[in-house]
């Protein structure tokens, strides 16, 4: 029996979502079954540009029906739906990331436009998408990265409204083929964030000019230059502060898609990973058959299993923010920065256990183990997005406020408070639900129990020796305390969704052994940082808490892991 709580291509039914939606999941999934694994690895391999994959999408009309928000639609069954754009993140994170990789910066593309006022550049940007083109994002830039205060793209006014647009941009996936690039840029009369404008650009205008793929892969990650380009006034979607509002807020919509894609790369290689395993003979028994190799197989599982558990609750979040509700600016960084990192996690257990076959070219689990690296990596690093969680701490541990319940979101909805986020700050004034709850409710599971106690801690330590002045300016010492938090936050929605999926508790239980050593390993760090005070040493390892040990509980997951082995195999 197929495992519920992982992705399988053969029993998959998404019959949670409308019709429509359900049919082009289920196409997709279809199309790479009937393409193949040989096929598939060997595309990955050789580096081939994904041409066949976008006729498939355009044909069936994916990235138009998932990707058009009602205000620009052009058919009933087309929006932003952030439910079923997690769903679809998954399911090509599983086949292979190159392809998520062209979605996901065609999302990234939008972002300025769908939020731009300006109707002809809507229309346009519709249409494309209804022509099966895909979309870039221009922001990024050799010399000062994701800096957008020293972009060097320079914007002259050309005399009749427009401007001639001259500078190049790095790291823009796409760039090769694009039929709308968003390009962040500044004018050169204007100094400050008045200056700043985002136009739309063409790849295929005689002035754009591709230099190169900056990676070796499929992914075509671009370096591009323009060259007096000419920017006409229809071409300019935002200018001054609402350009630099415009890409902090794409990027807040564009990267909680790491996370599922994460979701989908750790399900295929744990296939593979726990087939091989349960197969491999040494010393007579099976590799399965030895503790040290349960003991990895099965933390990895319950970590990929609460990477989903969190990523599917903080779905709902996103889906019912608003003006008055920006909870979603917290459970957003944590999707890419704590999800992420556990797919590094699970990878990395797997491949303890099956060793050197995860090189081999022939399997999945090779690009797996490369691919995997990259997620933490992009829309800002996990320090990046740790420093931004540290934000929230005190408001989130320590001065919650009432909120309604926030239900489970797949409904068929367009998530338009996406493209209307508005100024890109107020952090500190963003409030929460209290997060006990969560915990009361499994109370009686003994390893939640026992993270609780380490919760509780986090919130007097925050309370009685937080950082001081100095330490503040210690992004070291504050690192480890975000990954605290961190930890906190993720708990907290895992058992939210726990509760609303009735998650077996043998599971959660597991689950929560690890949280508890992981805690205790990053308390561990904070008593060994430079600036860590006399009192914060002691509290750090006052801390550390061994997790609660049932043989028969671990038993009862390793089952489950052990049932995914010949689960699914993907056909040659």
């Amino acid at each position: 029996m197929a495992d519920a709580l992982l992705f399988n291509p053969h029993t998959y039914d998404p019959a949670h979502f409308d019709p429509e939606t359900r049919r082009l999941l289920r196409a997709t999934v279809d199309w790479f079954e009937e393409r193949g694994k040989r096929r598939l690895i060997e595309d990955y391999h050789s580096r081939a540009w994904l041409a066949d994959f976008l006729a498939f999408a355009a044909k069936e009309g994916l990235f138009a029906t998932f990707l058009t928000p009602a205000s620009a639609a052009g058919r009933p069954d087309q929006r932003w739906d952030t439910a079923r754009i997690a769903a679809l993140n998954e399911i090509l994170g599983f086949y292979g990331l190159d392809y998520w990789y062209a979605w996901q910066v065609t999302i990234l593309g939008l972002g300025p436009v769908w939020q731009s006022d300006n109707a002809a550049a809507r229309v346009r940007a519709a249409e494309l998408l209804t022509q099966g083109e895909v979309m870039a994002f221009g922001l990024s830039e050799k010399t000062h990265g994701a800096d957008i205060y020293s972009t060097d793209m320079l914007l002259e006014p050309d005399g009749s409204g427009g401007f001639r647009a001259t500078g190049s941009k790095y790291y823009i996936g796409n760039g090769n083929a694009a039929g709308l690039v968003s390009v962040f840029g500044r004018r050169s009369d204007v100094e400050g964030p008045d200056g700043y404008v985002f136009f739309a650009a063409d790849s295929r205008h005689p002035d754009y000019h591709l230099v190169k793929n900056v990676v070796p892969s499929s992914k075509f990650v671009s370096e591009f230059r323009l060259e007096n380009y000419p920017v006409r006034e229809e071409d300019v979607l935002h200018t001054g502060r609402a350009a630099f509002d415009a890409a902090l807020n794409t990027v807040n919509v564009g990267k909680f898609n790491l996370c599922t894609a994460s979701i989908g790369i750790c399900e295929h290689a744990m296939y593979e990973a726990v087939t091989h395993a349960r197969g491999r003979i040494l010393y007579g028994r099976p590799v399965t058959a030895f503790p040290h190799v349960r003991r990895e197989l099965a933390d990895a599982y319950v970590r990929l299993v609460g990477m989903k558990l969190f990523s599917d609750r903080a779905v709902d979040y996103f889906r019912s923010a608003g003006p008055e509700d920006r909870r979603y600016l917290l459970f957003n960084p944590m999707t890419k920065m704590k999800v992420t990192t556990e797919g590094e996690k699970v990878i990395d257990l797997m491949w303890d256990v099956i060793a050197a076959k995860g090189f081999e070219k022939d399997n999945y689990f090779a690009q797996a183990a490369v691919e995997i690296r990259g997620l933490p990596k992009l829309e800002g690093t996990v320090h990046v997005n740790l420093a931004l969680i540290l934000k929230f701490m005190r408001n989130h541990l320590l001065e919650p406020v009432e909120y309604p319940a926030v239900p489970t979101r797949l409904d068929a909805a367009d998530d338009d408070f996406l493209f209307r986020q508005g100024p890109a700050r107020g952090l500190g004034s963003v409030r929460f639900h209290d997060w006990r709850p969560a915990f009361d409710a499994y109370a009686e599971v003994p390893n939640v129990a026992r993270f609780r106690e380490q919760a509780d801690a986090l919130c007097d330590f925050v309370a009685t020796m937080a950082p001081d002045e100095e330490q503040s300016r210690d992004l070291d010492f504050l690192l480890s305390v975000g990954q605290l938090f961190a930890l906190v936050v993720h708990a907290q929605l895992i058992l939210e969704q726990a509760r609303l999926t009735e998650l077996d508790e043998s599971v959660l239980d597991e689950l929560f052994s690890v949280l508890v050593r992981d805690f205790s390993g990053h308390a561990v760090e904070l008593h060994g940082k430079d600036s860590a005070t006399a009192d914060q040493q002691r509290w750090a390892l006052g801390a550390v808490r061994r997790p609660v040990v049932d043989e028969a509980r671990s038993a009862r997951v390793w089952e489950r892991v052990e049932a995914l082995a010949g689960a699914y195999e993907m056909t040659q």
